[in-house]
């Protein structure tokens, strides 16, 4: 099976959080496009998209929207292969009617969701994903949570040596 992921955003103005995921499989090596598709206003395209993204070689779809938020649960209709929801923050309701709207899929249309704006958690979601048929990006990922641990061991390491200063 091929390792790629699309990255499916509901409007342009969403790329400044979406990039965060692109940055996440490029450091990973594994391939992505991004598109711009909408549930609502470019329904058959996104459906289309998703019924042929298995024959296209994606492994993984990950689907950035707000506000009514219903681009992630309409590609995973259409697929069977794993979709990550990124809910978006608007101005409207601070990005929490986009989160409901992700999340609350009715059953046997499933849609991983992580938080609002947690574009770079969602492509990690994806390569975790992909990791359970690829050693090297699971040995990646193995590698990338150590380096996480040491840099909290460190900066506890840290404080212990200067915790006696910081209370007088």
């Amino acid at each position: 099976m091929s390792k790629k992921v699309a990255i499916i955003m509901g409007s342009d103005s969403d790329l400044p959080v979406v990039i965060d995921a692109a940055k996440e499989l490029k450091k990973f090596g594994v391939e992505y496009e991004i598109h711009v598709m909408s549930a609502h206003r470019t329904p058959d395209q996104a459906a289309e998209f998703s019924k042929n993204a298995v024959k296209n070689g994606f492994s993984v779809i990950i689907a950035a929207a707000g506000m009514a938020a219903h681009l992630a649960g309409v590609l995973a209709a259409h697929t069977i292969i794993p979709v990550i929801g990124i809910p978006m923050e608007s101005s409207r309701l601070d990005g929490m009617d986009a989160l409901l709207a992700t999340v609350q899929m009715p059953k046997g249309i499933p849609v991983a969701t992580v938080a609002i704006n947690g574009a770079a958690n969602a492509a990690l979601l994806a390569l975790q994903m992909l990791a359970l048929s690829d050693e090297k990006i699971a040995a990646q990922l193995t590698e990338m949570k150590a380096q996480m641990c040491k840099k909290v061991l460190d900066k506890d390491a840290k404080l212990q040596k200067s915790i006696d200063e910081l209370i007088v």
